[in-house]
């Protein structure tokens, strides 16, 4: 009996660490405040950002989203979609160095947008969409240094950049800018309606792909923990099988 019971109690043990896999590989997959689609070709014109932040702590609701665009390489033509129970400020900044476009010399930029009024609850997240006339097309990414603060008062920087491949605990959201294809047209960008389209099934997709992976280990572990318990009943139906044979 003292043997059947290590055998069953070292099984539970097994699928228990299984189980706990699973939700920490959820955890994983859903925990920073990331921009949507996650890449956009250089000079795009005409598309839509979507900055989704989760809410992480178990005891506060986040009341306040600070995302600052970067003004050494602006995204011109910004303009934020109402957004339910949300007032969205609005902060223009002088550019050091003007930018050229076909329609004139444009020498100011948004570089800040602040959310506040409403809640993001315990277990919820929050889509802010922002729609631009035209991104850069002098670098290969852009970061969206970002500020969410608690109804508790505490605030979590998501300003830090990759450094030798690995993540920060806290990274800022990074839009990937790639090489215009032909795809992209003359424009070298999707038009507006297509570029909505891409943004919202790029969304979509992104978190489908961190629950797909999330999913997956969950998967494995449970498997794990599945054939650590068909060998523990194995070895019990051997063992009284054993005994049987002994008498």
């Amino acid at each position: 009996m003292s043997t059947t019971r290590t055998t069953l109690r070292r099984a539970g043990l097994v699928t228990a660490f299984a189980a706990t896999g699973v939700l920490t590989a959820a955890g994983v997959a859903s925990a920073h405040v990331t921009v949507h689609p996650e890449s956009y070709a250089k000079g795009a014109t005409d598309g839509v950002l979507t900055f989704r932040v989760p809410n992480e702590e178990n005891t506060a609701g986040t009341t306040k989203v600070q995302v600052f665009l970067p003004t050494d390489h602006p995204v011109l033509g910004v303009l934020v979609t109402p957004q339910d129970g949300w007032t969205a400020k609005v902060t223009d900044t002088k550019l050091k160095t003007p930018v050229k476009t076909d329609d004139g010399t444009i020498t100011d930029a948004v570089s800040e947008i602040t959310w506040t009024g409403g809640k993001i609850g315990v277990g919820q997240y929050e889509d802010f969409n922002v729609a631009f006339g035209q991104l850069p097309d002098d670098t290969d990414q852009l970061t969206f240094k970002t500020l969410q603060t608690y109804s508790d008062g505490k605030t979590v920087r998501w300003i830090e950049e990759a450094s030798g491949g690995q993540e920060p605990e806290n990274p800022a959201p990074v839009l990937k800018l790639t090489a215009k294809s032909a795809q992209d047209g003359d424009s070298g960008a999707p038009t507006a309606s297509a570029a909505t389209s891409k943004t919202s099934g790029s969304s979509k997709s992104t978190a489908s792909s961190g629950d797909s992976t999330a999913r997956g280990l969950g998967i494995g572990g449970l498997a794990v923990g599945v054939l650590g318990l068909a060998a523990a009943v194995f070895a019990v139906l051997r063992s009284r099988s054993a005994g049987s044979r002994a008498e």
